[in-house]
């Protein structure tokens, strides 16, 4: 009892700071406190630790699972758009492809339809200068033939006189006789 006394006489009596000793005073301790409170936590604490810890399990292992379950989905998902994408790709080099061809046909179609329609209206050009030209000659000899006649008339008329209008009468007449004499 000496030794709890002490303990409480103590209390007012602290060793200077910064010394270390050990204190062999089980009492003083209070080892047995602790070692039951030790015991007591670790058999009542080992169930509910125990649990704990498997609820904890499980749920790692269940949030493994879905990760697992979510990294196939997503490499299904992956594997699906790699081949959709290669499907597009495909079809976009179909298409440029077939683009390509069928700009290159129109290409050539246009080619050819403006070749026809500059032969066309080439021809149209040569037919339509040839008729320009035709016209034109021809209005030429009509005016050339109305100015040689009137001309000719204008000479005529100057230089008939009544006995030379007479002579020419004469001459149509013997001719017509010929003729006449001819077809008999």
């Amino acid at each position: 009892m000496k030794n709890i006394n002490d303990s409480f006489v103590s209390v007012g009596h602290w060793p200077a700071a910064g010394s270390f000793e050990f204190n062999t005073d089980i009492l003083a301790t209070n080892p047995i406190n602790l070692s039951v409170v030790l015991g007591v936590l670790i058999f009542f604490g080992k169930g509910v630790l125990n649990d704990l810890l498997d609820k904890r399990k499980q749920r790692i292992l269940s949030t493994i699972r879905n990760s697992e379950e979510l990294r196939r989905g997503a490499i299904e998902q992956l594997e699906r758009a790699r081949v959709r994408l290669r499907k597009v790709k495909i079809e976009a080099d179909e298409y440029r492809t077939n683009g390509y061809f069928e700009i290159e046909r129109e290409k050539v179609n246009l080619i050819n339809a403006t070749c026809n329609s500059l032969e066309r209206l080439e021809n149209y050009k040569n037919e339509t200068l040839f008729f320009e030209k035709q016209r034109t000659i021809n209005q030429v000899r009509q005016q050339v033939l109305q100015q040689a006649l009137q001309r000719a008339l204008g000479t005529l008329n100057s230089c008939l006189n009544s006995e030379l209008h007479f002579r020419t009468i004469s001459a149509n007449i013997g001719i017509l006789r010929s003729v006449e004499e001819i077809t008999d």
